[in-house]
């Protein structure tokens, strides 16, 4: 079974420490993607596409720097792309889903722990479904370099980034 992404109900926000003592946090806010399901329910498959240009930490000073060279590079990069290459179940409802992110030109593994919600019918007679993950990674893998060093030694943006993932899903009509 095939499932499209319903981005009006789903979410992608991500936070990153900021000058070592606070926390910036934001969402992009298009994406779209599918996943699918085996006859018994399980997921077997998920791919999806974010427009990087559609970055939102509610600064739009900030946000035009995270769209330049110096971060996403969006005219020459305008998507992260995620294709999944194994998904493990872990118990009921939940697996381990380790797949390819492709951002900033460059290609590198990712693992998400991801806890899915039973399927429900909604108003309108369409299958729905939703999942949770959480997943971090370095920004430095992906060539987001830029930075600046403090006075004290710290620096603007730490290399940790944390990403939350909602997304509700609704069955594709044969």
């Amino acid at each position: 079974m095939i499932w499209n992404i319903d981005p009006a109900h789903s979410n992608i926000d991500f936070s990153v420490r900021h000058m070592a003592i606070s926390t910036v946090r934001g969402r992009f806010e298009k994406l779209e993607g599918q996943a699918t399901t085996d006859d018994t329910g399980r997921l077997v498959a998920v791919q999806s596409k974010i427009q990087a240009s559609s970055i939102n930490t509610n600064q739009p000073d900030r946000d035009n720097h995270l769209r330049s060279a110096d971060f996403f590079d969006v005219e020459k990069n305008p998507s992260l792309d995620f294709v999944s290459t194994e998904i493990t179940p872990t118990g009921a409802n939940n697996y381990k889903i380790t797949g390819n992110l492709t951002m900033h030109g460059q290609t590198h593994p990712v693992t998400l722990n991801v806890e899915a919600t039973d399927t429900i019918k909604d108003m309108y007679g369409n299958q729905r479904a939703a999942v949770s993950a959480k997943a971090s990674l370095s920004r430095k893998e992906w060539g987001l370099t830029w930075n600046q060093v403090l006075e004290f030694g710290g620096v603007v943006v730490s290399d940790e980034v944390k990403f939350t993932l909602d997304i509700e899903a609704t069955q594709v009509q044969a």
